[in-house]
This record gives C-alpha cells, structure tokens and sequence, in this order.
C-alpha cells in the first residue's frame, strides 16, 4: 500500500512541474493542488473496490445484477429479473408494455427467442431449426438452452429482463433452476374462466392496422373499421376453452416453483389498477 501511495504522490508531484527551455525546474500547481488530485484518485480507486465487492456479493448470492458507476450514483442497484404468467386474454400484453416502459427492461417470449437464435444459428438455434423444421415440438433442454444464452447477452445483464409466458410447465421451471436462472419477482395476472372467454370470443383484429379491437369493450367507432374487422380462427369458445385447460394443467405447479417470490394480481381490475399493483410489487423487490 506504501508503495502504491508513493508512486501516486510522485506522479501528482511530477505533474505540478514543468521544465523551462533552459532545463531548469518551475512549479506549476501548489501542494494543496497536488494533494487534491491524489486524493481524487484514490477515492476513485477505493469506490471501483467498493462496486466490485458489492457486484461480487450480489453475483454469489444470485441476486439480480448490480448496476453502478464509479461515481457512486446507482451503486447497489439491482436490475429487475421478471417472470409474468396469466391465461390467454389475461392482460398480460398490456402489463409487459407498461413494465417495459418504466423499468426498461428486455421484454422476452420463448417464441421470439426461438426465431432470433435460428436466425443467429447459434449451437442452440440449430438445434431447435432441426426439430421446428420436423414439425416437431421443441424439447425443453433445447428451450432453456435458447432462454439461457439470451439472458447472458449485454442488454438482458445491463438492463434486466422479463420473461413472457416462460417457464410453462414445472419441468422448464426446474429446468431453469436447474442452469442457473433465478427471478426476483413471479407475477400472476388472476382472471376467471368465464371473463377469459368473454375477452377472447370478443376480438376483432384490423387487418389493415394491426390494431386489436373488443366488440363488448373497446369496439371501433368508425364503420368502415367495423365492416373490415376479422376474427382469429383460435378465438372460438371452443377452442379457448381447449387452450385453458391446457394452461390450468401446469400453472398451479409453475406457481409452486416460485412461492416465496409469487405476487397473484385480481386482473379483472381495470389495467391502470393492475399496473400500480405490479409497480408497487416490483419496487419492493428491488427497494
């Protein structure tokens, strides 16, 4: 340590000095200028050990990464690490974009995943391109291999994440565990069956825009809109009905998975309500 002081107290002290054209020696700084600098630069040097330390005890932890400056302004700051789940029709689109929005962080759902590494053709999308191109089922160990690799890019580690309708099942929830990928909060959008199917059987898509309209709650005003309006072929009754039974049949043992960090939202409260319990989960997670 003795030697490291000396060395910045000789640097600071050579750069208060300047040579003249006749080679000899003129002071440039005072001694309290000179102290100054060195002090800056250790308390710089003393608050990257300090970020480092912290980073290292949250990383052997397995809390979220913590995301700080040398400057001190967002030490000990954890990134968000989400999962949100909810039925078919639950809000679940709706709440990724406003938590997206305020936390920015990458919004993520196995089917985007799964195109991007094909895309990519990395070792894992190759993998999945084989079975896709089968017509077969993507297994799960392909799967989390695909979610694994996409949480360890830059922005998922910088910027946090939020998985979308992942894991499904209670075996890609182990999985998960399994390789390593733990969350800070587990939210579940709680809505009725027959609400569900009121929403869904409700739909209408512009096939112009894009835009999602509800012939109940949310129908367009314009006719022109209305006469154009097209009605997805999944969203009958009697196949939502099929789509819920196959979702009642994992989500009770997904939850189970994430008990100690579960947060179940009443989602037939108006989305702005949903929202504000969300936040509020979300703060106290990473307060």
């Amino acid at each position: 340590m003795k030697s490291v002081l000396s060395l910045l107290l000789l640097l600071t002290s050579a750069d208060a000095f300047t040579t003249t054209q006749n080679g000899s020696v003129r002071s440039t700084a005072t001694t309290t200028d000179s102290f100054s600098r060195t002090t800056i630069v250790l308390d710089a040097s003393r608050n990257k050990d300090k970020i480092a330390t912290r980073s290292k005890w949250a990383a052997s932890r397995g809390y979220g990464v913590v995301a700080a400056s040398a400057d001190g302004g967002d030490a000990g700051k954890s990134v968000p690490r989400l999962i949100i789940a909810g039925a078919p029709a639950s809000g679940k689109g709706t709440q990724c974009e406003t938590i997206k929005e305020k936390y920015g962080v990458v919004h993520l759902s196995t089917g985007d995943m799964l195109r991007a590494a094909v895309a990519a053709g990395t070792d894992v999308g190759k993998q999945a391109k084989d079975f896709m191109d089968a017509g077969k089922l993507v297994p799960d160990e392909v799967i989390i291999g695909v979610v694994k690799d996409r949480l360890d890019e830059s922005d998922c580690v910088e910027s946090g994440w939020l998985l979308d309708g992942f894991p499904r099942t209670p075996a890609q929830a182990e999985a998960l565990a399994d390789a390593g990928v733990s969350a800070d909060c587990f939210i579940f959008l709680n809505v009725p069956d027959d609400v569900l199917v009121e929403r869904v059987v409700g739909r209408r898509t512009d096939p112009e825009t894009g835009k999602i309209y509800h012939m109940t709650f949310s129908p367009p005003e314009d006719e022109e809109i209305l006469a154009r309006l097209e009605q997805r072929s999944d969203d009958t009754e009697e196949k939502v009905k099929v789509r819920l039974e196959q979702f009642h049949a994992n989500v009770d043992a997904v939850k189970g998975s994430y008990t100690d960090i579960a947060v179940e939202v009443d989602g037939t409260k108006s989305p702005d309500e949903v929202s504000a319990i969300i936040m509020e989960a979300i703060d106290g997670v990473l307060a």
